[in-house]
């Protein structure tokens, strides 16, 4: 998928855990884990926010667009 997601920078920027994360924002590790690991296939504007209010960012900071190179070259 051409949407790279990177919480753990911002973890790693942020000296946080991924469970006091997933607290603060309100939702589960897993959940959380699922997100930051791109298998998500969706996101919601309020948690995107919440993870922006928590961790101080951008929602670019998050999230990127990366292309994805070509089938069969």
């Amino acid at each position: 998928m051409p949407i790279v997601v990177d919480i753990d920078v911002m973890l790693a920027r942020r000296k946080m855990s991924v469970g006091d994360l997933a607290n603060r924002v309100g939702i589960t590790p897993a959940n959380l884990a699922v997100l930051k690991n791109g298998r998500a296939k969706a996101v919601r504007f309020a948690t995107l926010a919440a993870l922006c209010e928590v961790l101080d960012c951008q929602p670019g900071d998050l999230l990127r667009w990366e292309v994805e190179p070509a089938a069969g070259g």
